[in-house]
């Protein structure tokens, strides 16, 4: 498959409350659309960072800057007959994990309107009924949080995910705890802590977690390996895991039984793939992680739901819980609460409105 031209854009949707975690607060979803095109085929992904290098050294500006000025050219005007080739392509490019990955996806969305195979089907997955989860950030006060975490459970989320930072950390479970002592719960730490407070991780067994994820240096696989073995509640690993490479030092170390897979963080879907065989074959349970995107970019997380292994409620749902302002062509739904299903036909993967799409564009720049 040849690609002719691409098309970059920089966009920033306001959401409806800010998203806080240890990393700070974020008012605006921050993505970056690719837009391929091979003949009269076109396929669009989303790859979603945030406003400033904290999660991840990759922020919205550079990655259009990265893309432009060493990705395209590498694949523009070139024929990729597989996702390995177009990897392969951009392998000389060091780290930039979510600039890669919107070129990626896009290859990808573009081979299924190209071959008429659906999303799942090309991954390997199946179609079957997908469970996810609701996660929530940190709040004003633990009386929010605690309103917040009922109003998920009526809905029918089966786990409820709590941000966890300094000072929203044991007193905070207590009192979530308190309120609702048997819901499955997990925190996610954004790499907040060190093991020097492994103690704190101790006392926080008595609340029966399902998960602790990503609680150290987001390099880190010796520390967490040493929490792993200390405590009883299972470490799930996030930011730590940035490709295949890292998966398997995880793996090696026995730093996790959990490993949430986020595309952009990965590098794209190969990785993802990849990922999650190495930790089936390890017994290492995955579940898919979602940034802030767009429909454009959920729609492809629940596509990857549907991956043998994903054991665990993914953090993926319809954008319209976050974001204000919907430019797609068609929406995220549930088909039952917290529930999904994959695409069948190529034609219903989620796209933009183009005409919709201009309102919220900071930067766009085409290639051919």
């Amino acid at each position: 498959m040849k690609i002719d031209s691409i098309d970059v854009y920089l966009i920033k949707n306001e959401l409806f409350f800010p998203w806080t975690t240890a990393y700070g607060s974020d008012d605006y979803a921050t993505s970056v659309l690719v837009k391929m095109r091979s003949g009269d085929k076109v396929g669009w992904s989303e790859s979603s960072c945030f406003a400033r290098p904290e999660y991840s050294g990759e922020y919205g500006e550079g990655m259009v800057n990265v893309i432009s000025k060493f990705l395209v050219p590498m694949v523009v005007g070139k024929t990729f007959d597989t996702a390995e080739e177009i990897n392969a392509a951009m392998d000389s490019i060091k780290d930039n994990q979510f600039a890669k990955a919107a070129i990626e996806i896009a290859w990808w969305t573009l081979q299924v309107k190209v071959t008429g195979v659906p999303f799942y089907k090309l991954i390997g997955g199946s179609n079957h009924e997908i469970t996810v989860g609701q996660a929530l950030g940190i709040q004003p006060n633990f009386d929010v949080l605690i309103e917040k975490v009922g109003k998920r459970i009526d809905e029918g989320s089966p786990r409820v995910k709590l941000k966890m930072c300094h000072g929203w950390d044991y007193d905070m479970l207590e009192a979530v705890r308190s309120a609702y002592p048997n819901h499955p719960l997990h925190v996610d730490c954004n790499s907040s802590y060190s093991l020097d407070e492994i103690d704190l991780f101790k006392r926080i067994d008595k609340f029966h977690l399902e998960m602790i994820e990503q609680p150290f240096n987001y390099r880190d696989f010796v520390d967490h390996a040493k929490l792993a073995a200390t405590i009883e509640t299972p470490i799930c690993l996030d930011e730590s895991i940035t490709s295949v490479h890292a998966a398997k030092q995880a793996i090696a170390l026995k730093s996790c039984k959990y490993i949430n897979i986020k595309p952009g963080r990965v590098g794209g879907i190969y990785n993802s793939i990849k990922i999650n065989q190495l930790c089936m074959e390890a017994g290492v349970g995955c579940w898919i992680g979602g940034m802030l995107e767009n429909d454009v970019g959920r729609g492809i997380l629940v596509e990857l739901c549907s991956m043998p292994n994903i054991v665990y409620p993914s953090d993926v749902n319809p954008g319209y819980e976050k974001i204000k302002y919907n430019f797609t062509k068609q929406r995220v739904e549930y088909t039952t609460p917290y529930h999904f299903y994959p695409k069948e036909r190529p034609e219903d993967l989620i796209e933009p409105d183009e005409r919709l799409l201009e309102k919220i564009i900071v930067d766009r720049r085409h290639f051919e």
